[in-house]
């Protein structure tokens, strides 16, 4: 596996490093020592899938509060995806920045998402489904968001004639309120 750090400290592109021969392929997705070799959360308490019908669904952007903080690694096992995370730490010297990255089944990657950011993804295509694996269990309760169009984040969302988001993805407050609850009293 070769990691890519992104721009925000802690967020890490993964590339598979296939080795081929007349069959196919083979490659490590996951390796506990080579995350932990880099410093890196190498728990994995829960996996998940979530399919995706339409073009444009649009979910997050989600994170959970302390002490039930998550860090994700996120796959697209079959489709394309718009993945975007927000460092939302408090004193980082990114807070409010984002990252996007292009994840689809032909190219492989898996996002590393640590703790502390928000994370949501756009489909590019029909019939998506994304993979997740986290380190703590969903939480319902320390479940929360941020607008996935907040004007003071401004992300760049690809172009969509018409976007599939929850009722629950829509009413999320906006990332001034999320920040608040989140540095330390």
């Amino acid at each position: 596996m070769i990691f890519d750090e992104t721009r925000l400290r802690g967020a890490f592109v993964i590339e598979l490093e296939p080795r081929e021969d007349e069959r196919g392929f083979f490659a490590r997705t996951w390796d506990a020592d080579a995350f932990a070799e880099r410093g890196l959360d190498a728990r994995a308490t829960q996996a998940s899938i979530a399919y995706n019908e339409r073009r444009g669904t649009l979910r997050g952007l989600h994170y959970q509060l302390s002490p039930f903080a998550e860090t994700k690694l996120v796959r697209c096992t079959q489709g394309a995806i718009w993945d975007v995370i927000v460092d939302l730490r408090p004193g980082s010297a990114t807070l409010l920045s984002w990252v996007a990255v292009e994840l689809t089944a032909a190219n492989r990657r898996t996002l590393y998402v640590p703790e502390g950011f928000a994370h949501g993804y756009q489909t590019l295509v029909d019939a998506t489904e994304v993979w997740y694996q986290m380190s703590t269990p969903y939480t319902p309760d320390a479940g929360r968001g941020v607008p996935w169009d907040d004007p003071q984040l401004a992300i760049e969302w690809p172009e969509e004639r018409e976007r599939v988001i929850s009722d629950r993805d829509r009413s999320w407050p906006d990332v001034r309120t999320a920040l608040a609850e989140l540095s330390p009293r």
